[in-house]
C-alpha cells in the first residue's frame, strides 16, 4: 500500500505543479458587434458564450484599436499597434515606422514571453502580422489564414504550420472554416497534455463572422425570417435588452442611424430608415443579416466544442478565458463602391437564387444598415475611433482564479493591451522584452471591483483618433475637429462638449500628441502626402 501510494504521488506530481499555474485560452471574433452576443443584448443564439458569461464577468467596456491588424498586433505583443509598426495594415508599408505592415522585430509575442514560465503555445485561426509564419513567433504550431479571410469553404485557404506539418483532410464538401480552426485547436490542446507538467497558451483567432457571409445552410435556415422587420426595429429591441441586463445604463440613448460610405470614394449618407427600402432590397438585405447572424451560431458551437474538450479532461476551472473582438461590426459593402440603397449585381432576389447566399462562390457583406445594429446603441463601425469601432464585448472565465461574483458586469475602462501583462501576471513570467508595457493585468482590475480607473488610452485609425481619460473621452474623424464627451453620462456619444470645455480639449489633445509622437503614430501619413489605403 505504501509503495502505491508512493508511485501515486510520483504520477500526479507534475499534475500537482502545473495546477498553479492556468492554462490561457484567448478567443478572438472577427469583425463582432458589441451587441451581437445573446449575453450582450442580442437575438442570436450564443447559449456557450452565454454560459462564460454567467459563469464569469462580462466587461463592458473593453476596447481594440479600431482594425484587425492593429488589434491583433496589441493583443500578441501588449503595445499600441503603431509601436509595432502595425499602424494600419499588413499590406500597406506607408513608409513610416508605425506603419510598415509588418510586425515588428522589436516586439515580443505572447508566445516569448510565456516560453520562460514553461508554456507551450499554439495558434488556431487568423494570424495577419504580415509575416510568414507564426511559429517563428514563439508559437509552436499554427492552423489558419496568415491574412484576411476570404473563402470559408475553400482549405486551401488555410494553412498548416511549421513547415512539414499536415493538415487535417475533409470531404468533398465538408470543409467549413469555423469548424476545422476547431478542429485544430482541439489537436493542439491534445498535443500540449502530452507534457503535463506543462501548462499552455492557445490563441484561437477565428475569421467569422468577417465578410464574405458564408454559412452551412442549416445555420442560415435558422433565421431566414428573423430580420424582415429590418434594423431600426432590432436596434430598439437590442438596446431594451441591455439595459434589463445592466450592460448600459438605463438611461442610454439610441444613437442616430450612423452614415455610410462607398469606401474609397467620396460618396456618403446616412443609414436609411427600414421602411423607405423596396421589398426587393429588403429581401437582400434581411438574408445578408441571416448568414452572418449563422455564422455567430456556429461560432459559439464550435467555441462549444473546446469547453467541451476542457471540462472533459478536468482543465476548464483552472484555465483563463478571454473572450473578445478585433474591432466593432464592419459597415463595408461590397464589392467596395456599392451603396447600401442602390441594386446590384449581387442581389439575389427570391428562390433558388437567394437560396444560393452565404454558399461557395458568393460574396457578400453584410454592410453599414446591420453593422449600426450590430453595434447597438454606439455610433459609428469598424475603422472609427467613435464607440462603435473600439468598443468590444469582453468575457473572462477563470473559476480558480476569479474572486467576482459569477455572472457579474463590470464597467472598468480596459484595452486589448491588457491580455499580455495579464497572462504575465497569472503565469509568473517575467518580462524581458526592449519595448516597455502600457497595458495592466485584468485579473487584480476585476478581483477589484469597487476600484476607480483614471487610466488613459489611446487610439488611431487611418486619421481616426481618439483619448479616453477616466470618463472622457475626446474622438474625431480624419481631417475634423475634436468631438469631447463625458461617457459617463453619454456613451453614445451625442453630446460634444468640445466648445463648451475647451481647456478639457486642450489637455486631452495635449496627452494625444505627446502618446502619438512616443509610440511613432505621428507624422500621421496624410501630414506627409501618403495616403491611406483602403483595402482589407
Amino acid at each position: 500500500m505504501r509503495s502505491f501510494l508512493f508511485l501515486l504521488c510520483v504520477f500526479l506530481a507534475p499534475l500537482s505543479s502545473s495546477s498553479a499555474k492556468p492554462n490561457i485560452l484567448y478567443i478572438l471574433a472577427d469583425d463582432l458587434g458589441f451587441s451581437d452576443l445573446g449575453c450582450f443584448g442580442g437575438e442570436i443564439h450564443t447559449p456557450v458564450l452565454d454560459s462564460l458569461a454567467g459563469n464569469g464577468v462580462r466587461m463592458t467596456q473593453l476596447y481594440n484599436t479600431g482594425r484587425c491588424c492593429p488589434s491583433r498586433a496589441a493583443l500578441l505583443t501588449g503595445q499600441y499597434p503603431h509601436r509595432v509598426g502595425l499602424g494600419h495594415m499588413t499590406t500597406n508599408d506607408l513608409g513610416r515606422p508605425g506603419y510598415r505592415g509588418v510586425v515588428s522585430e522589436e516586439a515580443m509575442s505572447i508566445a516569448q514571453v510565456l516560453a520562460p514560465a514553461g508554456y507551450r503555445s499554439f495558434i488556431a485561426g487568423k494570424w495577419h502580422l504580415g509575416t510568414p509564419d507564426p511559429t517563428k513567433h514563439g508559437f509552436e504550431e499554427f492552423y489558419g489564414t496568415l491574412v484576411s479571410a476570404k473563402r470559408f469553404f475553400d482549405p486551401d485557404h488555410l494553412v498548416r504550420l511549421p513547415e512539414g506539418r499536415k493538415a487535417r483532410q475533409y470531404p468533398e464538401g465538408e470543409f467549413y472554416a469555423t469548424d476545422a480552426v476547431t478542429d485544430h485547436a482541439i489537436d493542439f490542446i491534445n498535443l500540449a497534455r502530452e507534457t503535463p507538467d506543462k501548462p499552455w497558451l492557445l490563441y484561437l483567432a477565428y475569421n467569422a463572422p468577417h465578410f464574405p457571409l458564408h454559412a452551412p445552410k442549416e445555420e442560415i435556415a435558422k433565421y431566414a425570417e428573423r430580420y424582415n422587420q429590418g434594423w431600426d426595429q432590432l436596434r430598439e429591441e437590442r438596446l431594451g435588452r441591455m439595459k434589463e441586463m445592466g450592460i448600459v445604463a438605463a438611461d442610454t440613448k439610441l444613437s442616430p442611424r450612423s452614415t455610410w460610405q462607398n469606401y474609397g470614394e467620396t460618396k456618403t449618407g446616412t443609414n436609411p430608415a427600414w421602411h423607405s427600402l423596396d421589398e426587393d432590397r429588403k429581401t437582400d438585405l434581411a438574408r445578408r443579416m441571416a448568414i452572418y447572424s449563422a455564422m455567430i451560431d456556429r461560432l459559439d458551437q464550435q467555441i462549444g466544442r473546446v469547453i467541451e474538450e476542457l471540462k472533459q479532461s478536468g482543465e476548464l476551472e483552472n484555465t483563463l478565458i478571454v473572450f473578445t473582438s478585433d474591432n466593432g461590426a464592419c459597415f463595408e459593402w461590397d464589392p467596395f463602391g456599392f451603396d447600401i440603397v442602390s441594386s446590384n449585381q449581387n442581389i439575389l432576389h427570391t428562390g433558388e437564387m437567394l437560396d444560393e447566399m452565404g454558399q461557395p462562390g458568393t460574396f457578400h457583406s453584410v454592410g453599414s444598415g446591420w453593422a449600426n445594429a450590430s453595434n447597438t446603441p454606439w455610433r459609428m463601425y469598424k475603422h472609427f475611433n467613435h464607440e462603435g469601432g473600439i468598443a468590444s464585448p469582453g468575457i473572462v472565465h477563470w473559476p480558480a482564479g476569479l474572486k467576482a461574483e459569477p455572472g457579474s458586469i463590470d464597467h472598468h475602462p480596459a484595452h486589448i493591451i491588457d491580455l499580455l501583462p495579464t497572462a504575465l501576471a497569472v503565469s509568473g513570467a517575467e518580462y524581458t522584452g526592449k519595448l516597455s508595457l502600457p497595458g495592466e493585468d485584468l485579473i487584480s482590475l476585476l478581483n477589484s471591483p469597487q476600484s476607480t480607473s483614471d487610466r488613459k488610452l489611446f487610439f488611431e485609425h487611418q486619421g481616426n483618433r481618439a483619448v479616453r481619460h477616466g470618463t472622457w473621452k475626446l474622438v474625431a474623424f480624419d481631417d475634423k475637429p475634436w468631438e469631447l464627451y463625458d461617457l459617463h453620462n453619454d456613451r453614445s456619444e451625442m453630446n460634444d462638449l468640445s466648445q463648451a470645455q475647451p481647456e478639457r480639449v486642450s489637455a486631452m489633445n495635449a496627452d494625444w500628441e505627446e502618446w502619438a509622437e512616443k509610440n511613432q503614430v505621428t507624422p500621421l501619413p496624410r501630414d506627409l502626402g501618403v495616403k491611406y489605403l483602403k483595402a482589407d
